[in-house]
């Protein structure tokens, strides 16, 4: 049986085909994307560079000589590629494991196209089970959390962790995200809510699956 780390793999060389050459392209944060970056730098593919949403993906695509481009710098991107906590057959995912959802968002929204890569675990019929990730000023944070409780959730924050944009993260356990659209609008709302976790407005296009059988491409609906 593979490993989850395997599967991880599948989908991220499998996704190295949906990247075209001499485009700017858009990298996400994990630890599928770090596969996908590997498999990139080893692919020959020459892209013109890519947009990083954290550190850790920057370092990655320095050791592979992937040039880093800033999205200030560039009038759009061809794709965006990154991984998942959740996704479901509307291809709506619940993203910030790695707290870097805000970061991923703006990338996202900046690209003509979402590949989402993830193991076959991440793939629900319905969103929540993993804690929802809701990045808050930290000033705000009590209210916010007071707030996500009274909307059904039980927010803890995470504790030591601050995002790359100074603000703090709070999981929101137990919601029942079962308008993930509603959800994710209802929750920006709250003043001090810098952004949440949830990538509804932002679906993604393609997802590639690694499974047992290899890598599957799914598109919304399958």
């Amino acid at each position: 049986m593979a490993s989850q780390d395997d599967l991880k793999r599948i989908a991220a060389e499998k996704a190295v085909e949906f990247v075209p050459e001499n485009e700017y392209i858009g990298i996400g944060t994990g630890s599928t994307v770090n596969f996908f970056i590997e498999a990139l730098g080893k692919s020959g593919k020459k892209i013109k560079g890519a947009v990083s949403t954290s550190k850790a993906s920057s370092d990655l695509l320095a050791r592979y000589e992937i040039p880093e481009v800033s999205l200030n710098d560039v009038m759009g991107l061809a794709v965006y590629v990154d991984g998942a906590d959740e996704v479901n057959h509307s291809l709506q995912m619940v993203k910030g494991g790695g707290g870097a959802h805000l970061n991923e968002k703006i990338v996202a929204n900046a690209s003509e196209k979402f590949i989402c890569i993830a193991d076959a675990s991440k793939y629900v019929s319905r969103l929540g089970k993993f804690p929802l990730p809701v990045e808050v000023v930290p000033m705000a944070r009590s209210m916010v959390s007071r707030k996500l409780l009274a909307m059904g959730g039980q927010p803890e924050l995470r504790v030591g962790f601050t995002t790359f944009n100074g603000n703090q993260i709070v999981d929101v356990h137990g919601l029942d995200i079962n308008l993930p659209l509603t959800m994710e609008d209802e929750i920006n709302k709250l003043t001090g809510v810098v952004e949440n976790g949830i990538f509804a407005r932002n679906a993604a296009d393609v997802l590639v699956l690694g499974t047992e059988d290899g890598a599957k491409v799914i598109y919304p609906g399958d």
